[in-house]
């Protein structure tokens, strides 16, 4: 039985990163603009050319010093929205002088069933409901079809600024993850067979 489970066993170990090598090359980032990309208008959605299968997971990672802006001081936020107190760095997007309140909190914000706050990065895949994204994003895609960015708020006309987003679709499922470990496993419980044998 041995001598059957390893060459399966190196078999599926060479499918499996095989998978992970292809599956890698499923990436992409994008420039989402706070006043092009709007949820409320603009000129309309990023679309992130990944064409996304039901059932697949993946992730969207946004530096948290990249900043946008909603209008008039203090309205800069990251992707995760307008959310507290932020403050110019001398460094960062807005320019502003070091310690200068450049963003606060502006409540939550709803728009096609969908509460979050103001400034936030959310998102859509094939045209389907709306949801939170953030700088740090890890989901699986309920239906199938492209993924769309956008920045959440209820008037674009006074938004400047962009973040950079990145895209990438997990490499394997979780369940091939888990068959692999069950390999492992069934190899280890070989070894130890053959060993007891000898």
């Amino acid at each position: 039985m041995v001598r059957i489970a390893r060459p399966v066993f190196r078999s599926l170990m060479a499918v499996l990163a095989f998978l992970t090598m292809s599956s890698n090359a499923i990436a992409t980032t994008v420039t989402v603009d706070a006043y092009s990309n709007s949820s409320s208008g603009g000129v309309g959605a990023t679309n992130v050319l990944l064409n996304f299968s039901p059932g697949q997971w993946f992730t969207v990672t946004v530096d948290p010093a990249d900043l946008w802006n909603a209008g008039a001081l203090p309205r800069w936020s990251n992707a995760d929205g307008l959310t507290g107190n932020l403050y110019a760095t001398g460094t960062d997007d807005s320019g502003e002088a070091a310690t200068t309140l450049i963003g606060q909190s502006f409540g939550p914000y709803s728009q096609d069933g969908l509460t979050a706050p103001y400034g936030a990065l959310v998102g859509r895949i094939g045209g389907g409901a709306l949801f939170f994204i953030g700088t740090n994003f890890l989901g699986q895609t309920a239906t199938g079809g492209l993924l769309e960015l956008f920045y959440f708020d209820s008037n674009f006309d006074d938004n400047t600024q962009f973040i950079t987003a990145n895209v990438n679709a997990v490499p394997l499922p979780a369940a091939a993850w888990l068959l692999l470990s069950g390999l492992v496993g069934f190899a280890a419980l070989g070894r130890r067979r053959s060993a007891a044998v000898a």
